[in-house]
């Protein structure tokens, strides 16, 4: 939703369905190890184990693929079946209308499109779910799933052109270049993910035993955060992330921009235009190496303080609030 954390948003937006169907939400977050206070505050995260383990145990409380956020419900099994039925086509174009078709043989099911625009491909989630999906969590899981699945059945990552999305841009807006790999646009006429038409005639190399493979990671594997490294951004968080398991002492914005073959003024004006900077970067790694070390456990506070570069425990205490609204102590023991 890849090694960075979650936004508590979509721990709120993937509990929606079960809360409205009455079940006790709060064993499940506890069995996930995910404190059930921190959904009281927009700067909580989680780490992507924490969110699946969540996303599991939602799957078997609700016996709903679309764990209660859709007009109805999809019977633990469909997403396989739609598999098996796009994989006997020739090309990724056959497969694409066939699993769309699929969909479609179920009253309620999902509203999914693909057009074609010149040398543009577009597939679209149309329609609002029966104004079941508030959130749009299930709405941008199946752009998401769909586009992801769709690579997996060529053996490449398809490179998307844009992302759009027919709904005001959300408090965590600034992750979606990340979580798909290309430019967004809010505030369009409706929510679909372009890309070039010649993959259409892309031919599918996966059989039934790499299916049957797939499958027992699904929907989980296909939904988690991919890194796709297309944005400046990407590179800087991957170089000091891979710095920091080697050393608690980050690399300076002047070593990373020799790295990254750049001048240190370059790299800052391509981060502003990200919508970023050195400093925020940083401060993302840390944070999520922090809840990534406190969620396991097993390392005392001090120990992992000082293994992300803070010299004291006071000062790790005031950034973790500052990044999450709790106290490191609070975290782990909440869980």
């Amino acid at each position: 939703m890849g090694k960075g954390t979650i936004t508590v948003h979509h721990v709120r937006a993937v509990l929606r369905g079960a809360e409205r169907r009455g079940i006790d939400t709060v064993p499940l977050l506890q069995a996930a190890g995910i404190p059930p206070l921190l959904l009281g505050d927009d700067r909580a995260r989680v780490t992507p184990v924490q969110f699946a383990l969540l996303f599991r145990a939602l799957y078997r409380a609700t016996q709903d693929e679309f764990l209660g956020l859709g007009s109805a419900p999809s019977r633990p099994g469909t997403f396989a079946m739609m598999c098996c039925a796009s994989l006997g086509c020739r090309d990724l174009g056959g497969a694409m209308r066939r699993g769309i078709a699929f969909y479609r043989l179920f009253p309620g099911g999902p509203d999914l499109a693909l057009t074609t625009d010149g040398p543009e491909a577009v597939f679209a989630v149309r329609g609002d779910l029966g104004g079941r999906d508030e959130d749009r969590f299930l709405t941008e899981c199946l752009l998401i799933i769909s586009h992801r699945l769709c690579s997996w059945l060529v053996g490449r990552r398809i490179p998307l052109l844009r992302a759009s999305f027919g709904y005001p841009p959300p408090a965590h807006k600034d992750e979606y270049p990340s979580l798909f790999g290309c430019p967004v646009r809010f505030g369009q006429t409706r929510t679909e993910a372009v890309f070039d038409a010649r993959w259409l005639t892309a031919p599918l190399v996966r059989d039934e035993a790499a299916l049957e493979q797939m499958l027992r990671r699904s929907p989980f594997e296909l939904l988690s955060r991919r890194a796709y490294g297309t944005t400046v951004a990407e590179q800087v968080h991957r170089d000091l992330g891979r710095a920091l398991l080697a050393s608690p002492r980050l690399p300076s914005l002047y070593e990373t921009a020799s790295r990254l073959a750049l001048s240190p003024a370059t790299l800052r004006r391509r981060l502003q235009h990200e919508g970023t900077s050195f400093q925020q970067l940083k401060d993302a790694v840390r944070r999520d190496a922090a809840i990534a070390g406190l969620a396991e456990g097993r390392e005392p506070i001090a120990e992992l303080a000082a293994r992300l570069g803070f010299s004291e425990d006071t000062s790790f205490h005031r950034a973790f609030r500052r990044w999450t609204g709790t106290t490191p102590g609070a975290y782990r023991l909440g869980q």
